[in-house]
């Protein structure tokens, strides 16, 4: 295979159109999925009690390690698939920043807040008859909540984004 028989990418403009799906799809995935665990799972766990139970800890830890790493999952998709917009057509730099910024917090909600809420929510003293909320506690949530409202709003601008252009791609 010579250099000049490589396949350009600018001259596929179907490529263009399948990044654009993959892109809608997976922030309209992302985003709903995050209002899902955000607005009725974990709402459900506190009011039916389960947030006060020993084992919850383990059990929180375990959803939020899958779901984070649904998260990065996505993350990757959409950044790669933003790279490969701007490669094909010419496509803004503003929606690959807004990317880097979901990828950005899916990465620290994943290898630095998750691992740290589990961490202080461990109970180490069996005999202890009332379960505290640990002081650092309200910190990691402000901060989980901070990095919910990046990724909401980047994602959802990125997604109006995307939707508006598919008149244009179709």
């Amino acid at each position: 295979m010579t250099v000049s028989s490589k396949v350009n990418l600018r001259s596929i403009p179907s490529q263009s159109v399948v990044w654009h799906k993959i892109l809608t799809i997976t922030l309209a995935f992302w985003l709903s999925a995050s209002l899902f665990l955000d607005l009725v799972v974990m709402p459900s766990l506190y009011a039916s009690g389960m947030m006060s139970q020993p084992g919850f800890v383990p059990a929180g830890y375990g959803l939020f390690w899958t779901f984070n790493r649904i998260e990065l999952v996505c993350a990757a998709v959409i950044v790669t698939g933003l790279l490969v917009q701007q490669q094909v057509s010419n496509a803004k730099r503003g929606g690959l920043v807004l990317g880097l910024l979901m990828f950005s917090s899916a990465l620290i909600c994943t290898y630095l807040i998750t691992p740290e809420m589990g961490s202080l929510g461990i109970q180490l003293d069996l005999f202890e008859s009332t379960i505290a909320i640990p002081n650092g506690m309200n910190q990691l949530h402000i901060g989980y909540w901070l990095l919910e409202t990046i990724k909401f709003v980047s994602g959802g601008a990125l997604l109006g984004w995307y939707l508006d252009r598919s008149s244009e791609v179709s």
